[in-house]
């Protein structure tokens, strides 16, 4: 599957977004730079978060990935990247990531923030690989959101980051 098979999301894909969200978090479990299970990760969105998402790409039917892209500080966002266990491996995550980024590019932003595990292979060294770099003070919504993120118990899970990618035209 390639970029060219990722749509933005139709109402009848929300049913099948959370689970798959679980499915791809069971990834994490095996997952070296990971300190304990995902069991322990929060829950995954809700169909309202996914309806409210300012953009939802997925890929496949029933959807095997999908991209939940939001805004922070006027810039746009990657919120969740998700692919199933049976769908990884085979450069669907980083076709999400490239069509995300195109995504963006079109709403007019001139960044893409994320926030991920830093020592997980999968995770922060792969989106270093699509162009995002570690933002190593984040400030506004970007640290508010790492804030969150310590309070609910996800840097007990693995060290965390923020990246940030900038959008060229």
């Amino acid at each position: 599957m390639d970029a060219r098979s990722i749509r933005e999301a139709a109402p009848g894909d929300l049913p099948f977004l959370p689970a798959l969200e679980e499915a791809s978090d069971t990834l994490l479990g095996a997952a070296a730079g990971m300190r304990s299970a995902p069991a322990d990760l929060p829950p995954a969105a809700t169909l309202p978060e996914f309806a409210a998402a300012r953009g939802l790409l997925v890929a496949g039917w029933p959807p095997v990935g999908f991209a939940r892209l939001e805004e922070l500080d006027g810039q746009a966002h990657l919120e969740q990247l998700s692919v199933h266990p049976d769908a990884a491996g085979a450069g669907l995550g980083r076709a999400l990531v490239e069509a995300a980024l195109d995504w963006a590019r079109k709403q007019g932003y001139v960044s893409m923030t994320l926030c991920t595990f830093r020592d997980v292979p999968f995770n922060a060294p792969f989106y270093a690989s699509c162009g995002f770099d570690v933002v190593p003070a984040p400030d506004g919504e970007l640290a508010e959101l790492r804030q969150h993120e310590i309070s609910v118990g996800m840097d007990s899970l693995g060290r965390r980051v923020a990246m940030r990618a900038p959008l060229r035209r």
